[in-house]
């Protein structure tokens, strides 16, 4: 008795598993779909064949395995580089190699 009660509430919280998945529009994440409004409001060759391109940006991303946002975190830590600006001198940790 005890075991159904307990598959029972795990099967009623089995919406919670998927929450954190990101959302997949034809085998792309979610993100890219946000060309669809743009086809139907200027469907011209350009912006077909942009969205190509971003289609295929995002599958370039997912194969490195990466998301779209921790895509923008790592150019963004490339651009920068060691250097931090935004710390204080004396607040700047000093990258050491114990090598």
């Amino acid at each position: 008795m005890v075991q159904e009660l307990d598959n029972l509430e795990a099967k009623l919280n089995w919406h919670w598993r998927d929450t954190m998945r990101t959302i997949r529009f034809l085998s792309f994440d979610g993100r890219c779909a946000i060309v669809i409004p743009i086809w139907l409001f200027y469907l011209r060759w350009s912006t077909i064949i942009l969205s190509f391109m971003l289609f295929y940006v995002f599958r370039f991303l997912e194969n490195k395995g990466l998301t779209f946002p921790s895509a923008l975190r790592a150019f963004r830590s490339w651009l920068v580089g060691r250097e931090r600006p935004a710390l204080l001198g004396v607040k700047k940790n000093k990258f050491i190699d114990y090598g």
